[in-house]
């Protein structure tokens, strides 16, 4: 009979896996050509505005496939407050039963997208970090920081947010961790101060410019999961020695490289994908001066392989 696990079950199952090696896995699966995933299904709202993301696909020698499906909605087009919900459906390959579905209200997004963060720097961001940069006082604000703790031991923070008490509230939470946390409502603060910059908004417009970015910075940039959405002025991606996508085929359709191919300032042979550079490091940041951007539009085989490590836990398989 299938299983339905609730979000405190999925969290404590969590707490005995390590998503950072099995998102890395999925990566490199993604980029041999060893996972089916198909292009992403979404629905984009005005009224209220928002978007619901459909992503699915198995890797080949998986006995599993999954479909998510996640949403994301704001109260009004001015406002900051922003709820979120989802599934993933867990199915027997060569059967389709329903092995079991996990209601994560989008936390195991949240989870895989954090991680995809950190493998990204593993590989990309300067030996030295100054300063961890992050736009966006939000959930995935927090979670990248945090999931950056396996990757660098820098415990300073400089957030930017829409107004004071947004940034006020990600200090307050983020503080007692460990973390020396500075506010700012001025983005040019970020890349003036830090050189490992995460920007984590749902903005449609750039919020950093070319002329900010300092040699050696790196930016993970994972807010971006339409063709509306933008955070970067393509002329950093110009700009970027190395530009690195999650998936070359789903950001030539939306997100930062979509953004830059657009405007005719990026070429597509430019491009490497994350699971490469995994496989082949030296595609990766090779000097501390080089400009570094990774692209992650979000690829379902970081769901896929979340919610089987979540769902192997919970039925003690592994």
């Amino acid at each position: 009979m299938s299983k339905i696990y609730e979000l405190p079950q999925i969290k404590e199952a969590l707490k005995s896996l390590q998503p950072i090696p099995h998102i890395e896995e999925g990566f490199v699966a993604y980029s041999q050509g060893k996972a089916v995933i198909p292009p992403v299904g979404e629905m984009i709202f005005k009224e209220p505005p928002g978007d619901v993301h459909i992503k699915y696909g198995y890797l080949l020698d998986d006995d599993y496939y999954a479909i998510k499906i996640a949403s994301g909605f704001f109260e009004t087009p001015s406002s900051t407050r922003y709820t979120s919900d989802g599934l993933i459906l867990v199915f027997k390959k060569g059967t389709g039963e329903l092995a079991c579905a996990l209601l994560d209200k989008c936390y195991l997004t949240n989870v895989r997208t954090a991680a995809a963060g950190a493998v990204s720097a593993k590989y990309l961001a300067p030996k030295k970090v100054e300063c961890i940069g992050v736009l966006g006082a939000g959930v995935q604000g927090r979670m990248q920081v945090e999931y950056l703790a396996s990757i660098t031991d820098c415990k300073e923070v400089m957030v930017w947010g829409m107004n004071q008490n947004e940034v006020d509230e990600y200090k307050k939470d983020m503080e007692p961790l460990g973390y020396r946390v500075r506010t700012t409502l001025n983005t040019q603060d970020i890349p003036a101060n830090c050189n490992l910059i995460v920007t984590a908004t749902p903005s449609k417009a750039p919020l950093l410019s070319v002329d900010m970015i300092r040699k050696g910075t790196h930016i993970t940039a994972m807010g971006s999961d339409t063709p509306e959405k933008q955070e970067l002025d393509p002329k950093i991606l110009q700009k970027a020695d190395i530009v690195v996508a999650d998936s070359i085929s789903q950001c030539l359709e939306r997100g930062e490289i979509y953004k830059a191919l657009e405007a005719g300032v990026l070429e597509k042979e430019r491009i490497v994908e994350l699971g490469e550079v995994i496989v082949h490091p030296e595609l990766g940041r090779t000097s501390e001066d080089q400009i570094t951007v990774a692209d992650l539009t979000g690829v379902a085989v970081q769901d896929i392989q979340i919610a089987k490590a979540v769902y192997y836990a919970l039925e003690g398989k592994e």
